[in-house]
């Protein structure tokens, strides 16, 4: 991708406040293990259909949150501890959680108004009333993660990301973990050892791969 052609989808889907007129449109996915119809529009990331990062993610995390829960034996996750989804786009990491935990509260974040804006009708659509969407500044400061599940806005830049993630890494619970899935080719590797150095107290490896996409999962002692 050229550096204009860059610049473009920087300032379409990473803006607060997308270019273009809103026209959502309905689209077929599989969340949770069925078919859902959802909304997407223009100005948010993957609109036409279901990303293979995302689907990478959601089809390892099941098998990766059942191994985690069995090996933290000190029960210290609360069964209240929320999921947080960081850059939700039109939802689909946040509407399988809620799919997947109807008791558990699950946090939507983007800074995208158009992003959240879907999340929240697309909720609704599902009959989802554990889902809180918001930008990253309503959530409350005094709020910890159970769980960190994100397919992390690559493409804003290596400092930009940097800060995302110790903004909200350091929110998760002792016991908690995060799941970023990350293309090879753009930096997943880098990404862990940098996660892994900056981080005290944290326990990173690599928990899946398929098609080129790798889960980083980042454990909190």
């Amino acid at each position: 991708m050229n550096a204009g052609i860059l610049d473009s989808v920087n300032q379409h889907y990473f803006s607060e406040t997308p270019a273009g007129d809103f026209t959502p449109r309905e689209i077929e996915v599989e969340l949770a293990g069925a078919a859902r119809r959802v909304l997407t529009a223009g100005g948010v990331f993957s609109p036409e259909h279901l990303d293979q990062g995302t689907a990478t993610l959601l089809s390892a995390l099941p098998g990766l949150t059942e191994l985690d829960v069995v090996a933290d034996a000190t029960d210290v996750l609360p069964d209240a501890a929320p999921i947080l989804d960081v850059g939700c786009g039109w939802g689909p990491i946040a509407l399988a959680a809620a799919l997947e935990h109807t008791d558990r509260e699950v946090w939507a974040i983007d800074v995208n108004e158009r992003s959240r804006e879907l999340t929240r009708r697309n909720a609704e659509l599902l009959g989802l009333a554990n889902v809180r969407v918001a930008a990253p500044e309503e959530v409350p400061a005094d709020l910890a993660f159970a769980e960190i599940r994100s397919n992390p806005p690559i493409r804003v830049g290596k400092e930009a990301l940097h800060g995302i993630l110790t903004a909200w890494l350091p929110r998760l619970v002792p016991g908690g973990a995060a799941y970023l899935v990350v293309a090879k080719h753009l930096g997943a590797d880098s990404l862990q050892r940098w996660i892994a150095e900056s981080f005290d107290g944290f326990e990173v490896d690599r928990a899946a791969r398929k098609k080129g996409f790798h889960v980083i999962r980042a454990i909190r002692d």
